[in-house]
């Protein structure tokens, strides 16, 4: 399977993504600069963690008119599958490719901490190897990752089972308290209409090795190869 990483100027994480795609899961990957116009052959495409243009008016607004992206929405739009990774997701958001919005932490406080989610949705290409209520052990790393949209947006996202994570607290209940961040129903993680782009808060690319604390991670990745075989 053929995966593209993007890079923005001020990308973190992509280096991380690379490294858990080919040397943990021994997957066929490249990296496309922003000004790139073409993604070349592409499975999967990853707009990785970070702070793109250093996040400058808000996160994820100045890279959604990279050059780039005009592919990625082509990509996306013909049934190719994304993945944004916290800035990815912002950028996806911005780019309404992804409904909703992310903004500022309720706290107001930049978090990092390993996060619990809750899987709500296992029929779709990035969850295809996990189990409805399955809890997954990710790390978050975040200012701006409260997820927020209408109330009846985020109805039909619940009813069309577009959201596939949710932030449950330790004893895996959902609730006050279960979101690091204030997100709205507690998302942490959300697809589109059609399941082929799904952005996530939580970063899979950190949870891929045992001595990082969870393999967790892993499970997404591989549901996107099993997608995909």
């Amino acid at each position: 399977m053929k995966w593209v990483v993007v890079r923005f100027p001020g990308s973190l994480d992509d280096d991380d993504v690379v490294y858990a795609l080919r040397e943990v899961l021994a997957q066929d990957v490249s990296i496309v600069w922003h000004r790139t116009e073409s993604l070349g052959a592409a499975d999967c495409v990853v707009l990785p963690g970070g702070f793109s243009y250093g996040d400058y008016l808000r996160c994820g607004a100045i890279a959604r008119f990279s050059p780039i992206m005009k592919s990625v929405k082509r990509f996306a739009t013909e049934g190719g599958l994304v993945l944004g990774i916290c800035n990815g997701f912002q950028i996806l958001c911005e780019a309404h490719l992804l409904p909703g919005a992310l903004t500022r932490n309720e706290s107001l406080s930049f978090v990092c901490e390993m996060a619990t989610v809750r899987v709500e949705n296992r029929q779709t290409p990035f969850t295809n190897q996990l189990e409805i209520g399955d809890v997954l052990r990710l790390p978050i790393k975040h200012g701006e990752g409260r997820y927020v949209a209408p109330e009846h947006e985020l109805r039909q996202l619940e009813e069309r089972g577009q959201v596939l994570l949710r932030y449950v607290a330790n004893d895996e209940s959902f609730g006050a308290g279960s979101s690091p961040n204030g997100s709205m129903h507690a998302i942490a993680g959300v697809a589109n209409e059609r399941f082929n782009v799904f952005g996530l808060m939580p970063h899979p690319e950190h949870a891929v090795e045992a001595l990082l604390g969870s393999t967790d991670g892993r499970k997404i990745f591989e549901s996107i190869t099993a997608s995909r075989t």
